[in-house]
C-alpha cells in the first residue's frame, strides 16, 4: 500500500511539474523589441480548393466552381515576398528583401514554408505580398538570384514566372483542365481543354503596364498571435484557397475567361487575390 501511495505522489508531482511548465510557456514574458535580436519564424501557405485540399492532376476527383464547372489543376505557382511583422505596440520589423522571395509550388510541399528570421517578440499582424515589387523587379540580373533568377524553371510556358524586363515577373501561374473550353480560339484550338491564368505586371520598365502586386494584410489575433522566441519554432499557418480565383469579388467562369495574360482582365482576378488567404491557426 505504501509503495503505491508513493507512486501516485510521484505521479502527482510529474503532473504538476508539467502543467508549471505548460504555463511558465503559454504565459512568458514578452521579451523587449530589440531589431537585432533574430528568432526563426515560418508562414505556412496551405493550398486548398474551396473546401478540399490542392491535389495537382486531380482527374479521378475533378473540383467545381460556384458556376458549376468541373476543373482538374495542373499548375500552381506564386510568388510571396516582402514579409513584415508588428506587434500590439506598433513595433514593426520588415525581413531583410534579400531573404524575403518565396516561390510556392502546388506539386512541391516543401516550398509551402516560408522561412525568415525576425526580432524575439509577439506578434498581431503579419503583411506580405503576393508578386515581386517594381524595385526587385528592375534590379540588374546578379541581385536576382534564387527563385528570382529569369532562366528558372525554363520559359513562361512551362514552368518559368518571368516575361522579360517590361512585363516583369509571372506573380501568380494557375493552370489545368476543363471540359466547358471549347475548341475555337475563343477556347483551347489544340482540343486539350486547357486553362492558363498567368497574373503579373508591376506597372513597367520602359512602358505602363498596369500593377497588379498585392499587398495582404492578416490579423493574427483571432486564431493566435505568433510568440517568436529563440528556444522554439513559430509557424504561421495560412489557408490559400485558389477556388477564389472563380469565387472572388470578381467571379467569372473558365467557359468565358480559359485564358488570361496580358490583357486588363488580370486585375480582376489579381483583386480576387486577397481574398484566398485565411489564417488557421498560429503554433508557438
Amino acid at each position: 500500500m505504501k509503495r503505491i501511495e508513493r507512486i501516485l505522489k510521484v505521479i502527482s508531482l510529474i503532473s504538476i511539474l508539467l502543467m508549471v511548465t505548460s504555463c511558465a510557456k503559454n504565459n512568458d514574458v514578452t521579451p523587449e523589441f530589440q531589431e537585432t535580436n533574430l528568432a526563426p519564424l515560418s508562414v505556412e501557405f496551405d493550398n486548398i480548393v474551396g473546401e478540399r485540399t490542392l491535389s495537382i492532376n486531380n482527374t479521378g476527383s475533378p473540383y467545381k466552381n460556384l458556376a458549376g464547372e468541373a476543373f482538374t489543376i495542373s499548375r500552381l505557382q506564386y510568388f510571396i515576398s516582402n514579409i513584415k511583422v508588428t506587434t500590439a505596440e506598433g513595433n514593426t520589423y520588415t525581413v531583410n528583401p534579400d531573404s524575403s522571395y518565396f516561390l510556392i509550388k502546388g506539386d512541391d510541399k516543401a516550398t509551402r514554408f516560408a522561412k525568415v528570421k525576425v526580432p524575439e517578440g509577439d506578434y498581431t499582424n503579419l503583411t506580405f505580398t503576393l508578386g515581386v515589387d517594381s524595385l526587385r523587379s528592375t534590379m540588374p540580373i546578379d541581385k536576382r538570384t534564387g527563385v528570382l533568377d529569369p532562366a528558372a524553371g525554363g520559359g513562361h510556358e512551362d514552368g518559368g514566372m518571368y516575361w522579360g524586363w517590361n512585363s516583369g515577373y509571372i506573380f501568380f501561374k494557375f493552370e489545368g483542365n476543363s471540359n466547358v473550353i471549347s475548341d475555337d480560339v475563343n477556347g483551347d484550338p489544340t482540343g486539350k481543354k486547357q486553362f492558363k491564368y498567368h497574373i503579373g505586371f508591376f506597372g513597367g520598365y520602359s512602358a505602363p503596364t498596369l500593377n497588379n502586386i498585392k499587398v495582404i494584410n492578416v490579423d493574427l489575433r483571432t486564431a493566435g498571435i505568433a510568440k517568436v522566441r529563440k528556444d522554439r519554432q513559430s509557424n504561421i499557418h495560412l489557408f490559400v484557397d485558389v477556388m477564389k480565383v472563380f469565387n472572388g469579388t470578381n467571379a467569372f467562369k473558365i467557359a468565358d475567361k480559359p485564358n488570361v495574360m496580358f490583357d486588363d482582365f488580370t486585375a480582376k482576378i489579381a483583386a480576387n487575390f486577397l481574398q484566398m488567404f485565411k489564417h488557421d491557426h498560429t503554433e508557438n
